[in-house]
């Protein structure tokens, strides 16, 4: 831990790591992601790897794409007896991607707290409070959702970490991320998609006008690397997302052209959706209800400058082709959610 120490007090007096590749690392860092594979952690170990550092990842090795070149896999499980070995590494940095309960947080504050440098925890932007009071989020908006177990969970370990001793955080809290999957509102993305290319309608909750933020992982991973060994991010909250919001109607319209079908929108109103299924009121009025526009000027202040996609085409040409790829290999039959959504739509429409 000594050789961790030192590092971050030379990091004091250092130039912070550039957030262009064409720019090389005064130090490698040794880094552990727990997770790696996932949907917005994956683009991260990418990144860190072409930033230079040395990473390995821990996770059960379930999902099919490699590991870039260089990355060491430490195979296991969180609830494993020696998920506490990994301490023995004393990482500068632990990137935690897949802890959503606070008992998990808990033992992860028992496990590195004294033997790592930095330990990065994956919160969520849903943690802000619903409803909102203000249109521009920042990292000021109070964390209070009352309508989703899962946020509720993230605030819970975020108030863990705050009040640790002997382990600096850093808290991040993506938006909605894209790179396998397609945004939708609730239900199954692959059945939503599927509705579309067999002409079948497809829900939007409200008018259609909320402004969403949808940020792509590659883009996300820049100044989550960004933050790796800056002291300046050590005890403190940062959301990534992009800086361009875009209406529900246009992300489900883009969707169905990109797909070559029209879009069959049907609007309905988010109390007459949430009665009819109550577990999409997480979902719902715990988030996508409501907009979601951020100010990301502080983690651009610490991670660097960077810049997102911001047109639809390119922010969804990525989960579209993971889609087709999957549709070829497993079309999801029709089925009970299938049938909720006709029944809502047929009632809907009813209405004139």
């Amino acid at each position: 831990m000594q050789e961790t120490t030192d590092f971050f007090r030379a990091m004091k007096t250092t130039a912070y790591p550039a957030t262009s590749d064409t720019e090389v690392l005064h130090m490698a860092l040794k880094i552990l992601f727990v997770g790696g594979t996932g949907q917005i952690s994956y683009p991260c170990v990418e990144r860190a790897v072409v930033q230079g550092h040395n990473v390995s990842v821990y996770n059960r090795s379930l999902r099919g794409d490699p590991l870039p070149a260089g990355v060491t896999s430490i195979v296991g499980d969180l609830a494993a007896p020696t998920y506490a070995d990994l301490a023995k590494a004393n990482y500068d940095v632990v990137c935690q991607f897949i802890a959503f309960t606070p008992d998990q947080v808990a033992r992860d504050i028992d496990v590195f707290a004294g033997h790592c440098g930095q330990y990065i925890f994956i919160s969520s932007a849903s943690v802000y409070e619903k409803p909102p009071r203000h249109y521009l989020i920042t990292e000021q908006t109070p964390a209070i959702n009352p309508y989703w177990r899962y946020s509720q969970d993230k605030i819970a370990c975020e108030t863990l970490l705050k009040n640790s001793e002997n382990l600096a955080w850093t808290i991040v809290r993506p938006s909605h991320t894209v790179r396998t999957g397609l945004p939708i509102m609730m239900g199954d993305s692959d059945v939503m998609a599927r509705r579309m290319l067999d002409g079948q309608p497809t829900i939007v909750a409200g008018d259609g006008h909320t402004p969403w933020t949808l940020t792509r992982s590659v883009d996300f991973a820049v100044p989550f690397v960004g933050l790796f060994g800056k002291p300046a991010a050590l005890n403190e909250i940062f959301h990534i997302t992009s800086d361009r919001a875009h209406i529900w109607d246009d992300i489900q319209k883009t969707i169905a052209r990109l797909l070559d079908v029209e879009a069959r929108i049907v609007h309905v109103p988010t109390d007459t959706l949430v009665r009819y299924n109550p577990e999409w009121v997480g979902p719902l009025r715990g988030d996508k209800a409501w907009s979601a526009i951020f100010d990301n000027s502080k983690v651009k202040s610490v991670a660097g400058e960077f810049t997102c996609a911001e047109s639809l085409d390119e922010i969804l040409a990525e989960p579209i082709m993971h889609l087709k790829q999957r549709l070829a290999k497993n079309r999801p039959p029709r089925g009970d959610l299938d049938a909720l959504v006709d029944r809502i739509c047929a009632a809907q429409s009813a209405l004139g």
